[in-house]
């Protein structure tokens, strides 16, 4: 049999109390209504309910008094607070009183329902005891095979000196993995500096790098070390190396070179014994080919390079660091520890992610502060990480629906997978472009990037019905 629990309205509009006495009429819930907070309040202390919904302006105490005289010695006690002032001050005078929820007036009954059922559920969830995950790896997490190389790499190089390169898109981690380098090498405990060539001005970087002499340019009031003397005896970490601007790149491999340099407007050369870890989401042989970034520089770098997979393709690692996320934004913020159910999990791993670790972080932080209970249920996730098509792996990432498609057929047995998919793919982009054209062939092989004796000749063989009309 389903507990049934107990539902304070505290509200002076009778019309208020009414229609919510009438909505909250359920089998599973217990109403009672009042008219007054003064009145309330003994009550309320005496005996709390499972939920509290209360209106702010009544006369004598108001509701947010209410809320914080019952909270003092019900601290778990669920409130929901109701205003006909929907105005921002309310609003966070609720959320800063420790409110479960704001519901402005007027307000869909049904609305309110749901929400008492899940100030109800919360309530329950606070009893239970919480499990917090314990041993997660405070550097990088990671069980799919693409980190277990990662772990590999860092573990060979534990012993070494030698410059790293990582490669990997934007937020899948690479400072992470950089400090885990640190960490694990003879450098540890000598400094770990950062620097992210994409964040400073290009008329800046030199300066960033390896200091200034005082008087070296307007605004250099006195001598500064760089992050070259900063991380001397340590680790240097040049995140998003290829931003690098060319005469830095000069500079940059004279110091590989030499391990000495000279600070901006300085006569005196400075001496360092720096381990570097470059990083970068673009890729440098093509920026070599390009002329933007130097061969001889590009070799330097690329000693031994570590590459980090999307997030889309490492999904068994999506509810571990969820779980790592959500236990540090709690702790960050000194607030409970969110629980993801079973049904918010598996719709998080099915996502996309083209923010990659960086953006569940972010929306762990988010999920935090923003979700009503402890438990996180599919509709307290951000809109757009509900809308429908959102757990489609084909938003704009084509590659990756491939990439999942090619793992799935070689581990079901396939063999020859290049007969199977090149036909399929011609197949597709004839179709669309011709679809484009409005079935004109000559301009749809200019699409294509084709002759259009070579368009033929694939209908022929992919589309014979659309080539008879040659």
């Amino acid at each position: 049999m389903t507990d049934v629990a107990r539902v304070v309205v505290v509200d002076d509009d009778r019309a208020i109390r009414w229609v919510l006495e009438r909505a909250l009429a359920q089998p599973d819930l217990e109403v009672e209504t009042l008219d007054r907070a003064d009145r309330a309040l003994e009550r309320l202390l005496e005996a709390p309910p499972d939920v509290l919904v209360t209106d702010i302006r009544m006369p004598g105490i108001d509701g947010l008094d209410l809320m914080a005289k019952v909270r003092e010695v019900h601290p778990e006690l669920p409130v929901i607070v109701m205003t006909a002032h929907s105005d921002l001050d309310s609003a966070v005078a609720s959320y800063q009183g420790g409110a479960f929820e704001y519901l402005p007036k007027p307000f869909d009954v049904d609305e309110a329902l749901a929400l008492v059922r899940r100030a109800v559920a919360h309530a329950r969830e606070r009893r239970r005891p919480v499990s917090v995950p314990e041993g997660l790896d405070a550097e990088i997490i990671g069980e799919a095979p693409a980190m277990q190389e990662v772990f590999r790499a860092i573990g060979r190089l534990s012993h070494s000196h030698i410059t790293v390169l990582i490669n990997g898109e934007s937020g899948t981690g690479k400072e992470r993995v950089a400090r885990a380098l640190h960490q694990h090498s003879p450098r540890t405990g000598k400094p770990f500096i950062a620097l992210n060539m994409a964040a400073i001005p290009k008329d800046l970087i030199e300066s960033e790098l390896f200091g200034h002499e005082k008087g070296a340019f307007t605004g250099a009031t006195a001598q500064r070390q760089g992050r070259f003397e900063q991380a001397d005896g340590g680790t240097l970490f040049l995140d998003e190396i290829g931003d690098m601007p060319a005469e830095t790149q000069t500079r940059l491999l004279r110091v590989l070179a030499d391990g000495e340099f000279y600070r901006v407007g300085g006569h005196t050369s400075v001496k360092v014994d720096v381990r570097i870890i470059a990083a970068t989401h673009q890729n440098l042989e093509t920026l070599v080919e390009d002329g933007r970034f130097r061969e001889d520089l590009f070799h330097r770098l690329n000693v031994i390079r570590v590459h980090l997979p999307r997030l889309s393709e490492r999904r068994e690692d999506i509810p571990r660091l969820a779980r790592h996320f959500l236990a540090e934004a709690a702790k960050e913020l000194a607030t409970d520890v969110k629980v993801l159910t079973p049904e918010a999990e598996a719709h998080l791993t099915r996502l996309p992610w083209p923010g990659n670790v960086r953006q569940l972080e972010n929306t762990c932080r988010w999920l935090t502060v923003m979700a009503s209970g402890r438990e996180v249920l599919v509709e307290d996730l951000p809109q757009e990480l509900r809308e429908p098509g959102a757990t489609q792996g084909n938003t704009g990432d084509w590659r990756t629906a491939f990439r999942d498609w090619a793992d799935r057929a070689l581990a079901a047995g396939h063999t020859h997978l290049l007969e199977e998919a090149v036909p399929d793919f011609e197949r597709i982009l004839i179709e669309t472009a011709l679809k484009h054209t409005g079935g004109r062939k000559g301009e749809a092989a200019e699409l294509l990037g084709w002759g259009r004796n070579t368009l033929t000749r694939k209908l022929k063989t992919l589309l014979p019905a659309l080539a008879e009309g040659e």
